[in-house]
């Protein structure tokens, strides 16, 4: 038997707007004996008050709206938990929605998040190249309503957010493998659409210019392990007279492209980083306990989902965008061996 409002009401000896008013979270709040009486009889009956109707007496429904790409990736997994680390205490909840890295996706969530009454929007994950009129649109118009929107990568107009400085931070990571005696670069740039691919890439050639060298190739693919895997794969089938005459340098865009590549590298019979040398970008979890240990540019995944939470808190001050820099972490996968 499903417990209702009314039969709670009647157990209290109360109007159902009263017993509204105590359960759904309304300002306009009864004596507080009348209210122990209300939740006494919830509790007896074993109701449990509806969201919606909460959401409607407070104008609010007490969450957090959280889209990322791709759950999946542990890129999204750490940002997601330093958000709700970092709304811990708030009374807010994480609601959260993954695209797939589809933008009508990302677009459907957005406007689901704005008719939940969602307190505030993160966004996490790459813009495109061909922009995001839609997208900004539909976020005006919700923080025209009074919501929130953090944004982590490159933050459109108007938001608050975190801009990862993703050009500065791969240029200083081929300085140092540089440094260390690398010449022969190949890089796995992953999908070129994307503002973040494009700007690690632009990132990448500008450190080669600086020491007077280009790539030896350039490899598009999806911006996942497994478009890592396929692309590597496919090089090294084409390309073996090219390992043959020395160790390669491989620079991903991502952690989970350099561990596809990684993957293809072994599954052809070749040594990491004897014959082919392999770098990230992100600094996931897994990759100091890979053997061999793998070099990328770290950035704190975790620091920033709970850097967004504070700034869609308002703990943050005045400052809508803040630029995060990467710092080049070399392992053992860049090891250069002569």
């Amino acid at each position: 038997m499903v417990v209702r409002l009314a039969d709670v009401a009647r157990e209290a000896g109360v109007s159902p707007a009263t017993a509204s008013r105590v359960l759904n979270g309304s300002s306009r709040s009864p004596a507080e004996a009348i209210a122990e009486k209300v939740r006494g009889a919830a509790e007896r009956l074993g109701y449990f008050p509806n969201a919606q109707a909460q959401a409607l007496a407070r104008s609010s429904a007490g969450l957090v709206g959280l889209i990322v790409h791709d759950i999946a990736d542990p890129y999204f997994s750490s940002i997601a938990h330093g958000v709700q680390h970092g709304l811990k205490g708030s009374g807010l909840r994480v609601m959260l929605s993954s695209t797939d890295r589809d933008g009508e996706t990302e677009m459907e969530a957005v406007r689901a998040f704005m008719s939940y009454r969602t307190e505030g929007i993160v966004l996490a994950g790459s813009r495109t190249v061909d922009g995001d009129e839609h997208l900004a649109a539909a976020v005006e118009t919700y923080r025209k309503n009074g919501g929130r929107v953090v944004m982590i990568g490159q933050p459109l107009p108007g938001t608050l957010g975190l801009r990862v400085d993703n050009r500065g931070s791969a240029a200083e990571l081929v300085r140092q493998l540089v440094a260390l005696g690398h010449r022969r670069f190949v890089i796995l740039s992953g999908d070129m659409n994307l503002v973040t691919v494009g700007d690690r890439h632009a990132g990448i050639l500008e450190g080669l210019a600086e020491a007077g060298l280009e790539p030896l190739a350039v490899l598009p693919g999806i911006f996942t392990r497994d478009g890592g895997l396929e692309a590597m794969t496919e090089y090294l089938e084409s390309a073996k007279g090219e390992v043959a005459r020395g160790q390669v340098c491989v620079l991903a865009a991502n952690d989970v492209m350099a561990l596809g590549a990684l993957t293809a590298v072994r599954r052809a019979g070749l040594r990491v980083p004897q014959d082919v040398a392999v770098a990230g970008f992100d600094d996931i979890a897994t990759l100091e306990d890979m053997v061999p240990s793998v070099t990328t540019v770290r950035l704190p995944l975790d620091a920033m989902g709970e850097q967004a939470a504070r700034m869609l808190l308002g703990e943050e001050g005045e400052e809508a965008i803040q630029v995060v820099e990467g710092e080049p972490v070399l392992r053992e996968s860049t090891a250069f061996c002569l």
